[in-house]
């Protein structure tokens, strides 16, 4: 499936009839309905990764790619997708204006489930390395042990530190993970496979 879509709006400006008859809509309707089509076919779960695209191509970042459900119109099953944007038109200052993107439905990929699997685990497991990457050898510690749903105290007790300093540390790993808060901290442990 192919689509070309505007950055700015999140809207598809063209698609491939194998998008139309795959999501049960029109080019006409995809177009007329602008960014709720996104929104009408995605899982609410992975509706994030539509704004960190958007947001990755504004940062002029080369290409984006993701994995996400979607469903036909009329449809109750999900279904997988993987995705990769590319920027196709920009304008006079450079910025992305347009992105072409290029979607395959997993589910046809059946006979290649081990690799699937395989190249998901090793997806996961840089992911953990980059994450991991950005913390010194005592914040890995703490994030590891914040993950696990210890409080501050008993990080400092176990590391026999001052509280003070757990929390100064906690600071510096939400800034550097790009994290609010500790739900937003464990929830990232989570997806790395931390916990």
């Amino acid at each position: 499936m192919i689509y070309t879509s505007n950055n700015s709006q999140k809207a598809v400006n063209w698609c491939n009839r194998q998008l139309s008859d795959t999501m049960g809509y029109s080019l006409e309707e995809i177009l007329s309905l602008g960014t709720d089509f996104f929104k009408a076919i995605t899982h609410p779960d992975d509706a994030a990764i539509l704004d960190i695209s958007q947001q990755s191509f504004q940062d002029k970042k080369g290409m984006f790619g993701g994995l996400l459900r979607v469903r036909k119109r009329g449809q109750n099953e999900w279904v997988w997708l993987v995705g990769l944007g590319l920027p196709f038109t920009f304008d006079g200052e450079g910025n992305v204006e347009d992105v072409i993107c290029v979607f395959l439905d997993f589910s046809y990929a059946i006979d290649t489930g081990s690799q699937i699997s395989e190249a998901l685990r090793e997806l996961l497991r840089r992911r953990n390395e980059d994450v991991l990457n950005k913390l010194t050898a005592r914040e890995k510690d703490i994030f590891i042990l914040a993950a696990r749903g210890h409080n501050n105290k008993e990080i400092a007790e176990k590391l026999n530190l001052s509280r003070y300093t757990i929390e100064t540390h906690r600071k510096n790993i939400r800034l550097k993970l790009k994290v609010r808060n500790t739900p937003e901290l464990v929830a990232l442990a989570k997806q790395i496979g931390l916990q």
